[in-house]
């Protein structure tokens, strides 16, 4: 009797070691499924923040480029006015130069002084 129950026990821890190892084998299937849920979770979740991130970014980068095109075009258009008065006054200049030749000219002439 002895030797059927030690046989018997046997039995038994074989059995339930290998429902034991049944069960770990489902639940590392399982823990190894849901760690890949979670990292595809987690991939997408991070995939949609970067579109995000971005997109701000570009919106930020777009503003800016707008800012600094408008500075530019105000530079352009003072530039262009200075120029432009610059240039009046330059033409000025050249005409009175050659009234003032003029002058000096008829005044040698007339006067016979030499300025």
């Amino acid at each position: 009797m002895a030797k059927r129950q030690a046989k018997q026990t046997n039995n038994i821890k074989k059995l339930l070691d290998d429902q034991t190892k049944v069960i770990l084998s489902a639940v590392d299937a399982k823990l190894v499924s849901n760690k890949t849920d979670i990292l595809s979770a987690v991939d997408k979740r991070l995939r949609v923040t970067e579109i995000k991130l971005i997109s701000v970014m570009d919106e930020k980068i777009r503003k800016s480029e707008e800012r600094i095109n408008k500075k530019i075009d105000k530079l352009i258009t003072t530039v262009d006015k200075f120029l432009t008065r610059l240039i009046r006054i330059e033409d000025e200049f050249e005409a009175m130069k050659l009234d003032i030749n003029r002058l000096k000219t008829v005044i040698r002439e007339k006067l016979g002084v030499e300025l």
